[in-house]
């Protein structure tokens, strides 16, 4: 072995070194010679005898060397691989395939795996799979990632390690063309810094406001003494409620308060599913209705102002879908809980007149007038919209109706006026003809919808800068945006109600022809499901305004009556329908056959609530490659919040949901799943 190991490198100099040094002494020796021949003699024994030493160095002690030096890198790696062993970081060396081939002590602590353990890494870390390894030639080789074990959190590094140089040469394997690498897994704990993060931002500020939605209506009919009573109650309640999460209140105004709580707070009244919405609802001293409460709070945002915004944004939303509710509104998201109740319809018509003489103003400075509801319209929008048109006639403006196509359902009303002499060519346009029309001075008025995804003609809201909406839905996460007007009603039966109000308010009075109160009637009587959902006092009285304005309730109900296809699909839906949890109908329409599928599923939905025990009914039915979905109530389920789940809306007792491209039994398990979901969690 010492004969055929050779020393290289600063070993190599050193021992050459010791050389040059003793032919430099036996040079030096010759002029000494010619100054003392006796110290040149001696010199030369020094030199003889050291290069005597040298070599019996090079020839004995050389080999022990060698041998030292061997020893002492075997120690050395083994060292080294003890301390990789022992390191207190957690780290495994993994194949391509994830397969884990080697780990370190505190590796196998932390996993409470052994060291002959050689499955893959994603039996314990689920999370971590082949594709998330990093890639050849992208990036760094490396990858980051946060991961949970048990309870502690971790950064999880996976690092690349190409060994295809160091194995090249070897005489036992062969790499072939191709590289081999090997995966690097380090786990960093970073379980202190979660949670001290976590304590940060449970500490961030959350700001709200509560508004007590009925006060006025609340206390008619209760004496002076009682009134004050009654809002010293509920201030108490309010205030003891806010102190038991460690919040702070401050009354503002006679029915308002504003809240100052942090953020673990706010998770707590989720958990809670802010249960103060039914507390408050037990205070009675006498008074006819219960109070009720809409609270907003807003946090996550960047600083304290956002914050108050996104509080003022998420109660006017709360008020906007009818009260009794919280909504918690952050950057990203928008929560809604409560909601159970019925909205209260308020007998004052005061706020109909002043959105009355508002939108004559919004017409007078304008030269078009476009009118548009949702896709697919339906007798209530398209009613609605006849009756804004009616408006901006009698205002000498040019105004037309945006509809693109008309459902079967529609058809018998749109020609009333198509066939009539008494409109002309573009009373009604499509969302083309519309936008090629459309000038600078232009006015649009949304009706029955508030979200701008499902208007008949999205890209005709950029193009008019003033818009008004009129709508009696609930409003949700997605609204129409800096709207000139915006009058919505969620306890209105239908937008048709709204406008027949509006109507009676317009300077100089209006004379509808029989036709348009007809329209109008129709839509009334279609959202109210014959005056049975959702009616109220208005109600009777916008649908009495009409029947004077020339409507008819013989002509009227021709214009609904079935076909005998869809009376028969409607009874074939509900011989088939299945109760799911004792409380929910279920059926899926098959109205392939019929002219308005989407109808017949509604009506067929209206007839399930007749059944005993029916807490709500959901239908379904395909439609041009679409899955409707109908859902009805009367007035122990919101349907509404259901919907929302699904990506739908609507009103507490009237609500749907389309899916595109879905299957009906797929949908069908999706909307169980929802309501086993909201069950358990008590959110029904």
């Amino acid at each position: 072995m010492a004969k055929t190991i050779k020393i290289k490198g600063k070993m190599r100099v050193y021992m050459l070194l010791l050389v040059v040094l003793g032919v430099l002494l036996g040079a030096f020796n010759v002029p000494i010679y010619f100054l003392n021949v006796k110290a040149g003699i001696a010199v030369s024994v020094f030199v003889i005898l050291y290069f005597i030493g040298l070599l019996l160095f090079w020839v004995y002690i050389r080999a022990n060397l060698l041998e030292e030096l061997v020893s002492f890198a075997t120690e050395y790696g083994q060292v080294q691989k003890q301390i990789l062993k022992e390191l207190r970081l957690p780290h495994a060396l993994l194949d391509e395939n994830g397969k884990i081939l080697w780990s370190n002590a505190a590796f196998e602590n932390l996993t409470g795996i052994s060291s002959g353990f050689h499955r893959s890494i994603t039996s314990i870390f689920s999370e971590i799979t082949q594709d998330k390894f990093p890639k050849e030639d992208v990036g760094n080789g490396e990858e980051e990632y946060s991961i949970q074990f048990e309870e502690r959190y971790f950064r999880a590094l996976i690092k690349r390690i190409d060994v295809s140089e160091m194995i090249q040469n070897s005489s036992l394997i062969d790499t072939g063309s191709e590289k081999e690498c090997l995966i690097g897994f380090y786990l960093f704990d970073e379980t202190a810094l979660k949670i001290a993060l976590q304590e940060n931002d449970d500490q961030s500020l959350a700001v709200g406001f509560i508004y007590l939605d009925n006060f006025e209506e609340a206390l008619d009919g209760v004496e002076e003494v009682r009134s004050s009573l009654l809002l010293a109650l509920i201030e108490r309640k309010i205030n003891k409620y806010v102190a038991s999460i460690d919040g702070i209140v401050k009354k503002i105004e006679k029915d308002k308060f504003m809240l100052i709580l942090r953020k673990k707070a706010v998770a707590q009244l989720k958990e809670q599913r802010f249960d103060l919405l039914e507390e408050v609802k037990t205070v009675n001293i006498g008074n006819e209705r219960a109070l009720t409460l809409s609270i907003g709070i807003g946090l996550g945002g960047l600083t304290y102002a956002q914050n108050v915004e996104f509080s003022r944004a998420a109660v006017d939303l709360a008020l906007g879908r009818g009260g009794d509710q919280a909504v918690v509104k952050t950057p990203g998201q928008i929560q809604y809980f409560g909601g159970k109740s019925q909205q209260l319809e308020k007998n004052t018509r005061v706020k109909a007149r002043v959105k009355a003489q508002a939108l004559q103003e919004i017409l007078t400075t304008k030269d078009q007038v476009y009118i548009m509801g949702h896709r697919m319209g339906d007798v209530d929008s398209f009613g609605a919209a006849v009756g804004i048109y009616c408006i901006a006639n009698s205002m000498g403006k040019k105004a037309t109706i945006v509809l693109n196509d008309v459902t079967p359902s529609l058809q018998p009303i749109v020609n009333m006026f198509t066939e009539s002499s008494d409109y002309d060519k573009d009373f009604i346009m499509n969302s083309e003809q519309a936008l090629e029309t459309v000038g600078n001075n232009a006015v649009l008025v949304v009706v029955d919808i508030n979200k701008p995804s499902i208007t008949e003609c999205p890209e005709l809201l950029k193009c008019c800068k003033a818009i008004v909406v009129l709508d009696h839905h609930r409003q949700g996460e997605e609204t129409i945006e800096n709207a000139t007007l915006s009058y919505v009603e969620p306890f209105a039966s239908s937008t048709c109600e709204m406008v027949a109000e509006v109507l009676q308010y317009v300077e100089n009075g209006i004379k509808l022809k029989n036709c348009e109160a007809d329209a109008m009637y129709g839509g009334i009587v279609m959202d109210t499901n014959c005056f049975v959902a959702k009616t109220g006092v208005r109600t009777f009285e916008a649908a009495a305004f009409l029947r004077r304005s020339g409507a008819d309730v013989t002509r009227v109900r021709k214009l609904f009556r079935e076909d005998a296809s869809e009376y028969m699909a409607k009874a074939e839906t509900v011989k088939d329908t299945v109760i799911y949890r004792g409380d929910y109908a279920i059926a899926v329409c098959d109205a392939a056959h019929c002219k308005s599928p989407t109808v017949v599923a509604a009506q067929a939905a209206n007839e399930l609530l007749n059944i005993n025990g029916v807490k709500a009914s959901f239908v379904f039915t395909d439609y041009n490659g679409t899955i409707f979905i109908s859902a009805r109530s009367i007035d122990e389920v919101n349907v509404q919040v259901i919907m929302e789940k699904m990506g739908g809306g609507g009103h507490m007792s009237i609500a749907g949901a389309q899916f595109k491209d879905a299957k009906v039994e797929e949908v069908v398990k999706k909307l169980q799943e929802t309501l086993d979901e909201m069950s358990e969690n008590g959110e029904l």
